[in-house]
């Protein structure tokens, strides 16, 4: 029997296997896609994160960021991040950095699925494996989580969010997050001749479409697209709770509110790290209330936010409010940082 069985090769999961094998537990992730994989999303990394890919001993290259950035037509506030800067990075690229680190700490890879999961009071049953503990990082519809009954019912209004690249050197080393009554779009650099743009709406519409409501974005039209579209959602995933006897969730499998403040990937590694520190002090029950101290500011402001985007007068409000209390706003960044 194998001490922890990670279900789920993303980030959150490698970065969880990576915990585990340096806390010297007997560690194999199962997933069923080959190595890098890629993810429709922001692709910024803040700077909490950054500093959790350093201790993990992961380097990657990127795209230096200094702050974020709200666009509203003419009207744009900025804040930079204090005492540290994040990274716009490919998910391809951060995937196989933290591939290759797991490897390194001796984590073992298992192509497919676990299959049904059966727990007693000693260890966890995943179709062939047996292990001790079961962390589900299988992303935001979570197949685990769905079937140990820990999801809630959805809620109408859902959001969705598309990706693209294109072919253009970065304007700013800001993430920009462009405001429209249609949705929000949110622009990261990820290479020197490289931009990532990834719309979030409630609208389901193509990716042009969803371009044509930001008229500062209008020139990237004419700019070579670097990748496909790429499309996930529904965002929102209510949970009931993060664990179940000896399965504990991480990542977007432990619940989702909107890609909208880019704290994604820092969560991910902060709730990995997390799970597998309760896990080594032989205490799993006390992952449920690591992360809630860990998402709590992350949930409280992403809500906020997302109702301000409601209806087309609140999220015309967002920016001008921003400049009208800048302070403010750089205290959210730095919050969320």
């Amino acid at each position: 029997m194998i001490d922890v069985l990670v279900a789920g090769g993303g980030p959150a999961g490698l970065a969880a296997a990576v915990h585990a094998a340096l806390a010297g537990l007997e560690t194999v992730v199962v997933e069923p896609r080959a190595t890098p994989v890629d993810k429709a999303c922001g692709e910024g990394v803040m700077p909490s994160g950054v500093a959790a890919l350093r201790a993990l001993g992961v380097e990657v290259a990127g795209h230096p960021l200094r702050g974020i950035r709200y666009v509203d037509g003419p009207r744009r506030v900025e804040a930079d991040f204090r005492g540290g800067t994040g990274l716009g990075v490919r998910r391809t690229a951060l995937h196989a950095a933290l591939h290759r680190r797991a490897a390194e700490a001796g984590v073992r890879f298992a192509p497919g699925r676990v299959g049904a999961v059966v727990q007693d009071a000693d260890g966890v049953t995943a179709g062939e494996w047996r292990a001790r503990w079961l962390i589900a990082a299988d992303g935001l519809h979570s197949p685990l989580r769905r079937a140990l009954g820990l999801d809630l019912p959805a809620r109408p209004a859902a959001r969705y969010g598309l990706r693209r690249h294109f072919r253009v050197r970065p304007w700013s080393d800001h993430v920009e997050v462009h405001w429209s009554r249609h949705g929000e779009a949110y622009v990261t650099p990820v290479g020197e001749e490289l931009v990532g743009v990834a719309v979030l709406s409630r609208e389901r519409r193509g990716y042009d479409a969803h371009l044509t409501a930001h008229p500062a974005l209008a020139f990237l039209s004419g700019a070579a697209p670097a990748s496909a579209v790429r499309g996930a959602g529904p965002l929102l995933q209510r949970t009931r709770a993060r664990t179940a006897g000896r399965v504990l969730l991480v990542g977007d499998a432990a619940g989702y509110v909107d890609a909208l403040t880019g704290e994604g990937v820092a969560l991910a590694l902060a709730t990995a790290e997390a799970a597998v520190r309760c896990l080594a002090a032989g205490r799993p029950s006390a992952y449920e209330a690591a992360w809630r101290r860990l998402t709590r500011r992350h949930r409280v402001l992403t809500h906020a936010l997302v109702r301000a985007c409601r209806h087309p007068v609140g999220s015309g409000l967002v920016v001008p409010a921003a400049r009208a209390l800048p302070r403010v706003f750089a205290g959210v960044v730095r919050a969320l940082q």
